[in-house]
């Protein structure tokens, strides 16, 4: 199978991203996969179906400085990444300020999101990717980066798994993350979003308690029931 291309920059990313529910099951399967595998020391996908009223995030944080979140909202869904190693950071500059262009044409709605504690270090905004679709849109929107020859906004690690939306891109970075082989058909199970069996969790981790992950499955808002196929 070709592996998709990686997007680069956010106007990239925003041509490959599917529509907000399919995103939304892709960042649930993704931290499905995460309790399944046993983490890392932490979670490196997750998602919150209670994140706060009304909202969901589906989460990557990498353990290294390198993050994103992606908030779907009654008003539609934000989505900001932080590249800790970027050009773009807000650190690269003395008044600590967003990248120029990336937040210029956010619709108010999700300014208050910016201000998040969750998004700051301190009063520092922190993020280096930003992109958003509001339930009227027809189409993903960033705001008008413009890059040098050496910018790199940190996309195309941030969003490579996401961005590829397939069980061998996941198997493809777990192999690498967790230095072991992953049965392709269990990771196709749980993509799907069908109903955990022991036999899909043991084949995952074989050391895992199926009950316990199960329950912690079910927790990030997996479908307790699966869908139905």
């Amino acid at each position: 199978m070709t592996a998709a291309p990686r997007p680069r920059t956010v106007h990239e990313l925003i041509t490959v991203l599917p529509d907000a529910p399919v995103l939304r099951d892709r960042c649930r399967a993704l931290a499905a996969l995460d309790v399944l595998m046993g983490g890392r020391g932490g979670r490196y996908f997750d998602y919150d179906p209670g994140w706060g009223p009304g909202i969901e995030a589906g989460l990557m944080d990498n353990g290294a400085g390198d993050e994103y979140a992606i908030l779907f909202t009654p008003d539609g869904v934000f989505g900001r990444g932080f590249d800790h190693e970027s050009s773009m950071s807000p650190y690269t500059n003395e008044d600590m300020a967003l990248w120029p262009g990336l937040v210029d044409t956010l619709p108010e709605v999700f300014r208050p999101l910016l201000d998040e504690p969750a998004f700051c270090d301190d009063e520092v905004q922190v993020a280096t990717v930003v992109f958003w679709r509001e339930t009227h849109d027809t189409a993903w929107l960033a705001g008008p980066v413009e890059y040098a020859e050496y910018d790199d906004d940190g996309t195309g690690h941030l969003f490579r798994v996401l961005a590829a939306g397939t069980p061998e891109a996941y198997r493809d970075f777990a192999e690498a993350y967790y230095e072991r082989q992953l049965d392709l058909a269990a990771i196709r199970h749980v993509y799907a979003l069908r109903a955990l069996t022991a036999e899909v969790i043991k084949t995952l981790n074989p050391e895992a308690d199926p009950a316990a992950v199960a329950a912690a499955v079910a927790a990030t808002g997996y479908p307790v029931g699966g869908r139905a196929m």
